[in-house]
């Protein structure tokens, strides 16, 4: 959305109360359809409020003094500044109790915030929302100048180490005013306090004016929110705003089912598959909640992937593995937890064997496979678009790019591909998140047989591109020439990592692949700290200085195979 409700929009200026509701609704200086999609949401929910008024302005589309529509020059605050004082004046004016701005991009997923503010019985209190990053709407210092003052108090509150309501110098974005207070008749927008002596800021101006007041501002993360995209630069464009709300709508899709509002028509993005020839989105059948949620984030980035119904290895007998041709490789074991091959594992193997058989069968050039339990990275598609295409200009020969993986500690660091910007050669790597795979790539992986000498497919791939740490597993495959490369920084994650609320693994949790009356739920963390104590450390060594990601942090605090 461009327009001044880039920074707070009609959604920010809604009134709420308990008994009375009102929507003051202002749009300007828009180049987009802002006005008209306002417009229709209005005449759909104005019969819900005691009172509408609605202020559109259609021109100008632009300030005069803007280098950009990112860019916040003095009339665009000041604006935003007026509109707001509009917002909350008019909520004086008709007695209204609670006033709750929102900025327009700010994804409430809590159906009880607005109650559990209230009850809170503060005069100004927000709450905490998260992003991709550190950021939220809230600071817990401030510089002389009156900008954010980096302090040891917010992270703790920012990642949950403390719960609670927190008094802050500052909130923003998202926070509900108490106007039942006498103290709250002296907060005001604009103008700005007769003794304001900062730059022209909206949320600067409306912090000074509690502190005159003596109103404290508070915070409060007692529960999870809602999310907020993180600042942009005001160098960048519309496109990339775009792209940092749809990051934040699919952060939100993880734990959060969220539909558009009934009361306005949308038009869906026309989805693309990314110049593969096809997208395969893997999902067990049982799991319609990973199965949902996939499908909605991808219709969300605007992505037309193929669902693969998964292989349940829970599903399968000793008998039906044997009419397959299924064989554990002799003398596998897990690296941490010492026990064969699962159920699970198996199941996953061959879903991804089926489609590997797919690809040859129809003789599909280049193909993207993915798992049902990962989440984007902000620009996934786009940034995605442009490594292959660089892939293809430098003719880079691969057969498998992964683009989601578990990077595991090894002597060497992963060199970078010469001529193709964020692409490595990776080392040994766990996890099947996401790759792309060539029509070569599926007949090596197809040709070298794996069903009669099974072990995970994570472990089979660095088997195939000659980079496993057991040379008693690579002696069962002659041909290990699999060309493999790997995108950095990875644009695919875990939705959950073990131990985290909502982990669950279908591949862990399962039975042993030759006996099915033996269950393989053991304590990964467990087995990870006897394997770190008896090799004296993680089990691998240790990352190089100067890699192509050597600082960055391991990805989750268990280092057990499976996290999917």
């Amino acid at each position: 959305m461009r327009s001044t409700a880039s920074r707070t929009s009609w959604d920010a200026l809604r009134g709420w109360t308990i008994q009375r509701s009102a929507s003051p609704s202002a749009s300007d200086h828009s180049v987009d359809n802002s006005t008209a999609l306002l417009q229709e949401w209005l005449r759909g929910v104005q019969h819900l409020y005691h009172s509408v008024e609605w202020r559109p302005v259609e021109q100008p589309s632009f300030y005069a003094d803007e280098l950009g529509p990112k860019h916040w020059p003095v009339s665009r605050f000041t604006q935003v500044m007026k509109l707001k004082q509009a917002a909350l004046t008019a909520a004086r004016r008709l007695w209204t109790d609670y006033v709750l701005f929102v900025d327009s991009d700010n994804l409430l997923t809590n159906s009880q915030v607005l109650s559990e503010m209230i009850a809170e019985n503060l005069t100004i209190v927000a709450p905490m929302l998260e992003s991709k990053s550190l950021y939220s709407n809230f600071w817990c210092g401030v510089t002389p100048q009156g900008y954010y003052r980096r302090t040891p108090e917010y992270i703790p509150i920012r990642k949950w180490k403390r719960k609670g309501c927190f008094a802050v110098p500052m909130v923003h974005s998202t926070y509900l005013l108490d106007l039942r207070r006498t103290a709250s008749r002296s907060l005001a927008f604009h103008p700005p306090h007769p003794d304001y002596p900062y730059d022209v800021d909206d949320i600067m101006a409306f912090a000074f004016s509690a502190r005159q007041a003596g109103v404290q501002m508070f915070v409060c993360n007692k529960d999870h929110y809602g999310y907020l995209p993180g600042p942009l630069k005001q160098d960048q464009t519309l496109e990339a705003e775009e792209e940092s709300f749809t990051h934040t709508l699919t952060e939100a899709l993880i734990a959060f089912t969220m539909e558009p509002s009934q009361y306005v028509h949308t038009v869906p993005k026309e989805p693309g598959k990314m110049g593969f020839d096809e997208i395969y989105l893997i999902n067990l059948k049982r799991r319609s909640d990973r199965r949902d949620r996939m499908l909605s984030t991808l219709a969300v980035l605007g992505i037309n992937a193929t669902l693969t119904e998964a292989v349940d290895g829970t599903a399968l007998n000793s008998s039906q593995l044997q009419a397959m041709g299924v064989d554990m490789l002799p003398g596998y074991k897990d690296p941490y937890s010492g026990r064969v091959l699962t159920r699970g594992e198996i199941g996953c193997f061959l879903s991804h064997y089926n489609i590997w058989k797919q690809v040859v069968q129809q003789e599909l050039q280049q193909v993207l496979l993915l798992e049902d339990d990962v989440k984007f990275e902000p620009s996934f598609g786009s940034r995605l678009v442009t490594i292959m295409e660089n892939v293809k200009r430098v003719g880079l020969v691969w057969d498998l790019i992964y683009v989601g993986r578990k990077r595991l500690q090894v002597k060497e660091p992963e060199l970078w591909v010469k001529g193709v910007r964020n692409l490595v050669h990776p080392h040994y790597s766990y996890w099947t998140l996401g790759y792309v795979l060539s029509l070569n790539g599926a007949k090596k992986l197809l040709k070298a047989n794996p069903l009669n000498k099974m072990l995970p497919v994570d472990e089979f791939l660095p088997v195939m591109f000659n980079k496993h740490p057991k040379e008693e597993y690579m002696q069962y495959f002659e041909q290990r020439d699999l060309e493999v490369f790997s995108v950095e920084p990875l644009l695919l994650f875990p939705t959950h990592y073990t131990g985290e609320p909502g982990y669950i693994s279908d591949t862990e949790t399962s039975t042993i692949w030759d006996d099915e009356t033996v269950d393989t739920d053991w304590d990964r963390e467990g087995a990870r700290r006897r394997s770190e104590k008896e090799t004296g450390g993680v089990g691998f060594p240790p990352v190089a200085p100067h890699s192509a990601h050597g600082g960055v942090p391991r990805l989750s605090a268990g280092d057990n195979r499976d996290e999917l």
